[in-house]
């Protein structure tokens, strides 16, 4: 069968509009909407035939029912469904009725056709209905994760807008020890700070083991300058809580679930999350992200380096812990899970390497100690030994029971697209 008789089949098989005729040969030329393709088939085989050109009302075509002459309608119904949320792309689904399946299929049958032949009726709808769209609103489509999803459900006649996460990526420092990096909630009260109906005596009815976090300090305030309904916040792992985050920060990014504004002044809002932290927290590097960024930020794998404040319950000589220090200095360090966290982490032996190691004799019984290892090394296992869950540890190749007593967070580096030369700040070792 040539091409104006496969077109001829599908004009004789019932009354066939522009729009669905045109979508069959979808395959052929380009610059074309399927519209224009029909035109031009039924001009072309009225030629042929010399017969009376006759258009078809889309009202009158069995196939889509009246669908393909309300391309313009179901776009201003998508934008007014919208409101007034900034968005730069978008994306159009179609909830197709099954007579409109149906027919489709049949409009190739019908003409004995190939029943892949062109383009199906919701590839059609998408595309002619999002063209206005984004005529309408001056904005792009967007196939991957656009700002803005609509999906026209034709056999309910509904329009269901979902506005997709905004993200703002940056890096943050803990400036004071004991504040944890996400909310904290009480475990015996789950969070609602009541107990029996009483206040809850494990956290003194605030719901939650620490009043704040690098979480409450920030998110709150990228969620209202971006007119959203929540924040979460998104680490690149996690110091302890009484660890301070130091040096030029850890990379975290902000979710922000329906934004109803996008294009904010990133340096403003890092001034303002700056002042509502008050100096417990710092921000600082902001920019809008995508969705990518969550999973790139959280799954970066880096070293680590650590400042840890030590104290010994003997003494201890300058030399011996030179001498110590020296055997840790680029071993591999062998570690069953801590026995602060094997109550919520599956017990296993794990090595890691120390990549440098040096100390500082304060005096018999102090040092601080600077740790540059693989990610997930445990560091205060590494000093104390964890009662010989730690092999080899400062504690015991120098046969003296070690504490930290204060830990900082200096360095952690390591790159990865999209973040080439920066620096990141990643951590294992929690008692969250």
């Amino acid at each position: 069968m040539d091409f104006l008789a496969e077109a001829r089949a599908v004009i004789d098989a019932g009354p066939v509009c522009d729009s669905c005729l045109g979508r069959v040969f979808a395959d052929r030329s380009f610059g074309l909407s399927n519209a224009d393709r029909g035109e031009g088939l039924r001009v072309a085989v009225a030629l042929a035939d010399d017969e009376p050109y006759e258009a078809v009302d889309p009202d009158d075509c069995w196939v889509c029912d009246g669908a393909c002459g309300r391309f313009d309608e179901w776009a201003e119904r998508a934008v007014e469904a919208l409101g007034d949320p900034e968005f730069d792309t978008y994306q159009v689904g179609t909830r197709t009725p099954p007579l409109i399946e149906e027919n489709d299929r049949l409009l190739r049958e019908d003409a004995s056709l190939d029943p892949d032949a062109g383009e199906l009726f919701k590839s059609n709808f998408n595309r002619e209905v999002g063209k206005r769209i984004g005529r309408l609103t001056d904005t792009e489509v967007d196939f991957g994760r656009p700002d803005v999803q609509f999906t026209l459900d034709l056999a309910a006649d509904s329009v269901d807008v979902k506005l997709n996460s905004a993200f703002v990526y940056g890096r943050y420092r803990k400036l004071e020890r004991d504040i944890p990096q996400t909310e904290w909630p009480c475990r015996e009260c789950h969070g609602s700070g009541r107990q029996g109906g009483q206040p809850c005596e494990h956290c003194d009815g605030e719901g939650y083991l620490y009043p704040e976090s690098v979480e409450q300090l920030t998110a709150p305030v990228v969620e209202d300058v971006m007119d959203g309904v929540e924040a979460t916040f998104h680490g690149a792992g996690r110091e302890d809580v009484d660890a301070k985050m130091l040096g030029t920060g850890r990379p975290f990014v902000i979710e922000v679930e329906e934004p109803h504004r996008r294009r904010i002044d990133v340096g403003r809002l890092e001034g303002d999350i700056n002042a509502f932290a008050d100096g417990k927290v710092e921000v600082e590097g902001l920019r809008l992200a995508d969705y990518e960024m969550v999973e790139r930020v959280k799954e970066l794998d880096a070293s680590k380096t650590y400042r840890a404040a030590v104290e010994f319950d003997a003494d201890v000589g300058e030399s011996d812990l030179a001498d110590a220090i020296s055997e840790i200095d680029g071993a591999t360090i062998e570690q069953d899970t801590p026995q602060r966290v094997d109550h919520r982490r599956a017990s296993k032996t794990r090595t890691r390497d120390v990549l440098s190691a040096s100390a500082e004799h304060e005096d018999a019984r102090h040092a601080t100690v600077e740790i540059h290892g693989e990610g997930g090394l445990y560091i205060k296992e590494l000093i104390s030994s964890d009662e010989g869950r730690t092999e080899p540890s400062l504690a015991g190749l120098l046969g003296v029971d070690a504490t930290v007593t204060a830990l900082d967070v200096l360095a952690v580096e390591g790159t990865a697209e999209p973040f080439e030369r920066e620096e990141f700040f990643i951590d294992d070792d929690t008692d969250e």
